[in-house]
């Protein structure tokens, strides 16, 4: 089959971290596959190129004109299927088809954001889901979501797959060092925004006693999304005097490397889909403190490890819980975790539900 596949931006975000790995399975399977965008961002540009999947980029300001060249691009593609991630990209597609296609459409949600159920701009986008052939999430708590405010997609339309994991994720075998330099190394990779709650850990932090403060590391890796957000966190972080307890990096493809050495893995958000670094967490077998949204309690059981990210006082008792356990009981929380990961991530798995809802 000929599988175009439409994002924004080749960017280090999760959803293009999802599109490029199921289009790199798709090409293993031998199918042709190709990316349309239309903002540069090289992150995963390699990538793609290394797996002989070509990219057509359409570089456009105005709204409209970007809408009809990528409309007329799709339109003579001779495209079999075509598979778009993000409210955007997926509005663009699926105005592409009108009036009639000979392509099959399937869209893809990524974020169970809450806004989507005010915002009138959000909201008309998902009407718009009509015109395709099927809706893809990756939780439950999307579609969910998504059904609500277009009550016409019927159930049969709306499919939940969870996230593709690459298969080298499982493989990774590294001289992991518990505690390493005598410190309870958390590791966090997220961009730098309100959504990812960085204010609330630092209160958080700010909280626990300073015995735990002495022996606690948190590495954060991520773009800056909100600078002013970012720059207040800092001073923040400097007048609660904790300075030395947080370092922030910029986003790396050795990500996982930096994971598998970290004792674990963190992430407290408002709201979020399915998130790649804990599904990537999870497979490498690493305890994980993280919000209580969207599939995650169905994934991730230990309520001691779940946190509300409206209270800095239950993210500082999951710290502490952690912080608390033996290497050994990190252990058996982290094999939990692979047990799970294995059940619904593997990456076969995850192409030939793709596969079979386009074919």
């Amino acid at each position: 089959m000929r599988i175009l596949c439409v994002i924004d931006s080749l960017g280090s975000g999760g959803a293009q971290r999802q599109l490029v790995n199921l289009a790199i399975g798709f090409k293993e399977k031998g199918h042709n596959v190709s990316f349309l965008v239309y903002h540069r961002d090289e992150f995963y540009e390699q990538t793609l190129k290394e797996n002989n999947i070509s990219i057509y980029e359409i570089i456009e300001s105005n709204y409209f004109k970007r809408l009809m060249k990528m409309r007329r691009y799709i339109r003579k593609g001779n495209f079999d299927a075509v598979l778009s991630f993000l409210e955007a990209p997926n509005f663009i597609c699926e105005i592409a088809g009108l009036p009639t296609r000979k392509w099959k459409l399937i869209v893809g949600e990524r974020s169970a954001n809450p806004n989507i159920l005010k915002s009138p701009k959000l909201r008309i986008y998902r009407w718009f889901h009509l015109l395709a052939d099927l809706v893809v999430a990756n939780s439950h708590e999307n579609i969910k979501m998504v059904r609500k405010i277009n009550p016409f997609l019927s159930k049969e339309k709306c499919h939940v797959i969870y996230n593709i994991l690459d298969s080298n994720v499982w493989k990774m075998q590294l001289n992991y060092i518990p505690f390493n330099n005598h410190k309870f190394n958390l590791l966090i990779a997220a961009s730098i925004s309100n959504t990812k709650n960085l204010h609330g850990l630092i209160e958080a932090v700010n909280f626990l006693p300073e015995s735990y403060k002495n022996k606690l590391k948190i590495n954060w890796y991520g773009n800056v999304g909100d600078l002013d957000y970012f720059y207040k966190a800092q001073q923040k972080i400097k007048d609660y005097k904790i300075d030395e307890i947080f370092s922030f990096l910029e986003p790396t493809h050795d990500i996982i490397r930096q994971m598998y050495l970290s004792d674990a893995i963190g992430l407290f958000s408002f709201y979020e889909g399915l998130p790649n670094v804990i599904c990537e967490a999870m497979a490498i077998e690493k305890p994980i403190i993280c919000s209580n949204v969207s599939d995650l309690p169905l994934l991730l059981n230990n309520r001691y490890l779940l946190i509300d990210p409206y209270s800095a006082s239950s993210i500082a008792a999951s710290l502490i819980y952690c912080m608390d356990q033996s290497i050994i009981k990190l252990n058996e929380e982290g094999k939990k975790n692979r047990l799970v990961a294995e059940k619904f991530f593997d990456k076969e798995k995850i192409i030939e539900k793709y596969l079979s809802i386009i074919d």
